[in-house]
């Protein structure tokens, strides 16, 4: 894959009686992201991280440490990482196909980690007629192999030249909606408040471009970074108002007034929004190469 990136895994995607061979890239990264080690308050100092023993308060080397499992309050079954090993089904490295289903069939609430899927140098031809087949089809695949020690399930869509596979949560890992929404009244809004919700709403409609969004948590810490080295003072969070029930009208009103007014104004392009990662905007306040220690990147 171009950039120099490293396959997560390698195999073969099989559907029917066909086969090609295939990596899987990570599509999503932390890396860029603004990270903090522990430091000992008193001496500046980086604080490792010691195991202790919870009865002995004894170090815990590394070698003596292993797996296990809470049977009942304080005892425990120990397993060791040879026999978990094990238990884990055996990978014969193909991606199978099960079924090509609706994209719509798919809840995104069970979407976990997205990858993108390529095709090596001797199954191109299989891979693209897969992928435009799909595409014509108008389906998305469900697959299942071993991934990372453990089986998973697979959503697989085309994407530009490749396709995308995004491994998906077990039903038992997505907790259900009915529990999440159980306490939530019923109410049904009617009459102007209706209205100018959906006046809002209508004046507001766009199309998704996640170039023009903006990690503002990133963002705030960059400032303080900066802040910090230049031994200026610390931005103060502003609270938020939350609207009251009597007051519901009148801040809707006040943002479709508002709304209205952002109207004639120009609107900043993407690029603008953009101009420069906050990693960038904390490095250049630091005056610092790639690696100065105010600013730590993450192993990919």
């Amino acid at each position: 894959m171009a950039g120099g990136h490293r396959a997560q895994w390698k195999g073969f995607l099989k559907f029917s009686e066909v086969s090609c061979g295939v990596a899987l890239y990570t599509a999503a990264s932390t890396s860029e992201r603004i990270t903090f080690h522990t430091i000992n308050r008193l001496t500046g100092n980086r604080v490792n991280r010691v195991f202790i023993d919870s009865e002995t308060e004894d170090p815990v080397p590394k070698e003596a440490q292993t797996k296990g499992f809470e049977i009942e309050n304080g005892r425990y079954i120990i397993i060791d990482p040879e026999e978990v090993a094990a238990a884990i089904p055996e990978s014969n490295k193909t991606l199978e196909i099960e079924a090509f289903i609706p994209c719509a069939d798919v809840d995104d609430v069970y979407f976990d980690k997205p990858y993108y899927l390529t095709p090596d140098k001797m199954g191109g031809d299989a891979f693209a007629a897969l992928r435009d087949g799909m595409k014509k089809s108008k389906v998305v695949a469900i697959a299942r192999t071993v991934l990372f020690r453990r089986m998973r399930t697979v959503l697989i869509r085309p994407h530009g030249k490749g396709l995308i596979a995004t491994t998906l949560n077990y039903d038992y890992e997505v907790r259900s909606s009915a529990k999440a929404f159980e306490e939530m009244p019923k109410m049904k809004i009617v009459g102007e408040m209706l209205d100018l919700a959906k006046h809002i709403i209508s004046t507001k409609k766009g199309e998704f471009d996640p170039a023009t969004f903006d990690d503002r948590y990133e963002a705030a810490v960059a400032e303080l970074v900066k802040a910090k080295i230049e031994g200026k003072a610390l931005p103060k969070r502003k609270e938020v108002k939350v609207s009251k029930p009597n007051d519901l009208l009148a801040a809707l009103r006040e943002s479709a007034r508002m709304v209205k007014a952002a109207e004639s104004k120009p609107k900043r392009t993407a690029a603008n929004a953009n101009a420069g990662s906050s990693r960038d905007k904390a490095r250049r306040a630091s005056g610092k190469s790639a690696a100065a220690p105010a600013v730590q990147r993450k192993a990919s």
